[in-house]
């Protein structure tokens, strides 16, 4: 019995120190990528908004309502988009599917895998660090659903990303105002943690699983880490590329119907506001890139209530990443989130409007 005892605290043990070295592998990597990607850059960037108080020209790359529609437009923005992104998108895909192949199921689940406001929160918190678009973030999302983490904790990751990004709330204040930091900050909480916690709500199903792919965690699968990681990211650009390019396509050739110039009686209604809400939920941007966006749109006439709006729909979700992530949660959870996003907007909205 003793024999039996000591065994079992031995295989606890190793178990716990593989565990360890999985975990401290896994958040070097993600350490190393994103100080090349995301937090040298943006330091740079911080400064220059600092000095400037600017971070860059909008990436529509014109002024409102001066293009219409084309697929000359719809290529020229996703090589603009894509040149600024793809560095992001690399990294969420290592990320994702490391996140599938390297770290412990049990321990992600023990951490990530309940429906409680705990959990949702613990996957907002880890959010804060990558700064990611939602795009970039997606592959991310998947990986962790793959794993069965919980719906509120996969969502608050995923929607945390780009909405409570502590860069862009610093580009934000020193180009825009802190009382646009203050409204994205408030709004985007409410999103992350809020809207993520509900959407357990909507998630009937006890096991959260992949709906096209049958389910590999590491304690079925006894391949070799290399073999499981390389399966994964075949999964991963099977699913994730082609959907990506042809939404960013799409939105590129109708940027100008989506972002008209409103002349400035036009540029502060509620109308507008709603309008604005809805275009920014579908519309694809790289990090921080909402902020010279608005910027622009003000200075040709855009009121502070669209402009508020603008500030949380466009970088929260977009088309292009709510397709990326569609097969990762029940439809009605992405239903939900998505008009919560325009809901919160129109309500960021009617606030910019009040005291911007």
């Amino acid at each position: 019995m003793n024999h039996s005892s000591d065994g079992g605290r031995a295989l606890n043990h190793t178990d716990r120190r593989k565990t360890v070295w999985l975990i401290t592998i896994f958040i070097i990597i993600a350490a190393t990528g994103l100080t090349y990607v995301k937090w040298w850059p943006y330091y740079d960037k911080a400064l220059k908004a600092i000095m400037e108080h600017s971070i860059g020209s909008s990436i529509l790359g014109m002024d409102p309502g001066d293009a219409a529609p084309s697929w000359q437009a719809a290529w020229n923005y996703a090589l603009t988009y894509f040149k600024a992104v793809w560095k992001a998108a690399v990294l969420g895909i290592l990320l994702g599917t490391l996140v599938q192949s390297l770290l412990p199921s049990q321990w992600l689940l023990r951490v990530l895998g309940k429906t409680t406001f705990g959990s949702t929160a613990i996957g907002g918190i880890a959010s804060i660090p990558g700064m990611m678009c939602s795009c970039c973030a997606a592959p991310i999302a998947i990986g962790l659903r793959k794993k069965k983490v919980s719906v509120g904790s996969a969502l608050a990751f995923w929607i945390g990303n780009p909405t409570i990004n502590p860069a862009t709330l610093v580009f934000m204040t020193f180009v825009l105002s802190w009382k646009f930091t203050v409204l994205r900050l408030i709004f985007g909480i409410l999103l992350t943690f809020g809207v993520s916690y509900l959407a357990n709500r909507f998630a009937k199903e006890a096991d959260p699983v992949e709906i096209d792919a049958p389910q590999s965690t590491d304690q079925t699968d006894e391949r070799p880490l290399w073999k499981r990681w390389l399966t994964s990211i075949g999964q991963m650009l099977v699913r994730v590329v082609p959907a990506y390019f042809i939404a960013v396509l799409l939105l590129g050739a109708m940027q100008a119907w989506m972002f008209p110039h409103l002349g400035a009686a036009a540029g502060n209604t509620l109308l507008a506001v709603i309008f604005f809400s809805v275009m920014g939920m579908l519309f694809v941007i790289p990090t921080a890139a909402e902020i010279p966006i608005i910027q622009a749109f003000m200075a040709a006439g855009l009121g502070a209530g669209p402009a508020a709006a603008l500030l949380l729909t466009l970088p929260a979700v977009s088309l292009p990443s709510l397709l990326m992530v569609r097969r990762s949660f029940p439809k009605r959870v992405l239903w939900f989130v998505t008009a919560s996003v325009v809901l919160l907007g129109i309500l960021c909205g009617v606030a910019g409007m009040l005291i911007l």
